[in-house]
């Protein structure tokens, strides 16, 4: 159970700990010499020194993201899920390029927590011998900080300049980039170093657990497995297998009861749901100063939010009906209600047409009835007790909100993780953001060892304990034994478990999967033809008090259903819609995949500073 809850705040401990966006390097002192000489030496010290660290976890002031986290931005850098923008940061657009705010954001971020952390470490060699438990506790998660950043960063940009110790501002305009491998190579092997000094339970939300360290080996081993950097593959899965393994073995982690509690402020409060969790971001409204978000306001009806973030088809078609079947293989699947019948994960990810949203407006707790077929939508008020029609400013027809409607700018669906919680008014959050939880590390050593094609009973029972917990049919015999499969079993699990947690973008990469995901524009609801002088735009089907069906989805015939076409669209779970794609809406035409975006290029401003800064093919 959490006794405590820290909140981070930028330090003035140190010059560095306050480093602004453009400079984010170690400051050195007239004479030379770091301002940490001799400061790290006190428990007091490497605490506050790594809360510092800590807080350039968030990465949440990248321009069109107000107030969103990184690690919630970079799924939606994919077509999984969508911005209200038409999609142009990858795949589509072209405006991937050196120049891009988002390509220079997140490489300055990881930089900043990186010369953080190198800082205190370089700070605390010389006392360590002599240091506490809890000093070196805190050291480690330094340590493991560290990694995560270049983590990051080498998912992003490939081969990156690769810092051990502070440096100069010339010691950086003279970095080359160094190799995956090597850095790969150096922090599985200071993590299997550090994980051990930082105990398996925490007592502190906003603090990682042991499994945090590990899971980072597992994440980095997955990468260079995947990519096979080095020519190394078979020795990064093991890696990553061999990381997951102890944290099942060792750790007395268990799953969380509720999978929505995992995403709400009630959930996070429960002894279970805490012992999943390796490491959140903490929020607080009532902290000084406070730190809020706007996950849920972004992701509701234009009657209660701003409906800026979606669900796309692409991931709404991959969860399977309750029968463990895909919706092309199911018979329990019905096209005109699209939400009935599915994985149980699919609510607690996924709001659609003719879905009852409560949210929490501040003065008031309301229910929307979601729709993107009624220029008219029915309203609860808490206060009142009363169902009341209103304007639907979701409504495409509705001219001063069209252009953010989420049927026009979305797929007709929207988010719902962080979004289902009443506990707080949704413009403004203090939901805490997961960052890695036990569900990842069981899918990833099922991953590694799939990979490795070692198919044996560990692997199903680590898939199962996941599938389980959702409510849905353990490994089915037929997937036993059959790498492609287990392979597309588990690839299938991460997405629909863990989307909106900062992991497709890098699954896509290493996966290889980016040409197939981008080869289609981003499909949504059906057409509609509006009668506007009728003031009807479409029958919808009601209960006796006028209320829509739940997932309710008009225009289609009953055999309107994507395919997936054989070889990796299949294994991948790519839906086609090219048999009925007149019938449906559409944006991002401009969707495509080039080679050169399975990198992102390095920032143009850090290669006019450091000159010796290659470039990633395909890019200036």
């Amino acid at each position: 159970m959490k006794k405590n809850k820290i909140y981070l705040a930028a330090l003035a401990v140190l010059g560095l700990m306050t480093a602004s966006c453009s400079d984010f390097l170690d400051r050195a002192d007239t004479n030379g010499s770091y301002v940490s000489t001799g400061f790290f030496r006190s428990e007091q010290a490497l605490y506050d020194g790594l809360m510092g660290v800590y807080n350039s976890m968030y990465m949440d002031a990248v321009s069109g993201f107000y107030m969103v986290p990184g690690v919630v931005i970079f799924d939606h850098l994919t077509p999984m899920l969508l911005e209200r923008n038409e999609n142009t940061t990858i795949g589509a657009g072209g405006t991937l390029n050196p120049d891009n705010a988002t390509v220079q954001y997140f490489w300055q971020q990881c930089y900043i927590g990186i010369a953080r952390a190198n800082e205190i470490i370089n700070g605390a060699e010389d006392y360590k011998d002599g240091f506490s438990a809890k000093s070196m506790q805190y050291l480690a998660e330094v340590h493991a900080l560290r990694a995560y950043y270049y983590y990051i960063l080498t998912g992003l940009y490939g081969d990156v300049p690769f810092f051990t110790a502070p440096v100069s501002q010339d010691e950086y305009d003279s970095a080359y980039r160094t190799s995956r491998e090597t850095i790969f190579d150096f922090l599985i092997a200071d993590l299997n170093e550090m994980a051990p000094y930082i105990p398996w339970q925490r007592t502190e939300s906003g603090r990682m657990s042991r499994g945090f360290a590990y899971g980072i080996i597992n994440r980095i081993g997955l990468a260079g497995g995947g990519l096979n950097i080095g020519g190394k593959g078979t020795t990064y899965y093991e890696a990553a297998a061999a990381a997951a393994k102890k944290v099942i073995d060792e750790s007395g982690y268990s799953l969380a009861d509720n999978y929505g509690d995992l995403f709400t402020k009630p959930g996070q409060a429960k002894a279970d749901v805490f012992n999943e969790i390796f490491y959140e971001l903490p929020y607080s409204l009532t902290a000084k100063p406070k730190k809020g978000h706007t996950l849920g306001y972004g992701q509701t009806s234009r009657i209660q939010g701003q409906t800026s973030r979606h669900s796309s088809l692409m991931f709404c078609d991959t969860y399977e009906c309750i029968d463990g079947l895909r919706i092309d293989e199911s018979p329990l699947y019905d096209n005109a209600h699209p939400s009935k019948n599915r994985d149980p994960r699919f609510a607690y990810n996924v709001v659609m047409e003719g879905d009852q949203m409560i949210v929490n407006v501040g003065a008031d707790i309301t229910t929307q009835v979601i729709s993107c077929y009624k220029p008219k939508t029915q309203y609860f008020s808490q206060n009142t007790g009363q169902w009341t029609e209103v304007p639907n400013q979701d409504f495409v027809g509705v001219v001063s909100a069209s252009w953010a409607s989420f049927c026009n700018a979305g797929a007709g669906t929207l988010n719902a993780k962080y979004a289902l919680d009443i506990s707080m008014p949704i413009a403004e959050q203090d939901i805490d953001v997961v960052v890695m939880r036990y569900a990842e590390i069981l899918l990833g050593y099922a991953e590694a060892k799939i990979e490795l094609g070692q198919l044996d009973e560990s692997v199903y029972t680590a898939i199962n304990t996941v599938r389980r917990r959702a409510g849905m049919p353990e490994v089915s015999a037929d997937r036993k034994g059959n790498q492609t499969k287990m392979r597309q079993l588990v690839r299938r699990e991460r997405k629909v478990e863990l989307m909106m947690e900062g992991l497709h973008l890098f699954d896509m990469r290493r996966w290889k999967t980016g040409a197939i995901e981008n080869m289609y524009p981003s499909y949504k609801h059906p057409k509609i033809q509006y009668q506007y002088e009728a003031g009807i735009a479409w029958a919808l089907p009601a209960d006796e008090n006028g209320h829509i069906e739940s997932g309710v989805s008009l225009g289609l015939a009953p055999t309107d259903i994507p395919v997936f076409k054989a070889g990796e669209q299949d294994e991948n779970d790519i839906p086609c819609y090219d048999a009925y794609k007149e019938k449906l809406g559409v944006r991002d035409l401009n969707r495509r995949w080039e080679e050169r975006f399975q990198l992102w290029p390095i920032p143009a401003q850090e290669r006019a500073r450091a000159k010796n800064l290659t470039q990633n093919e395909g890019y200036n």
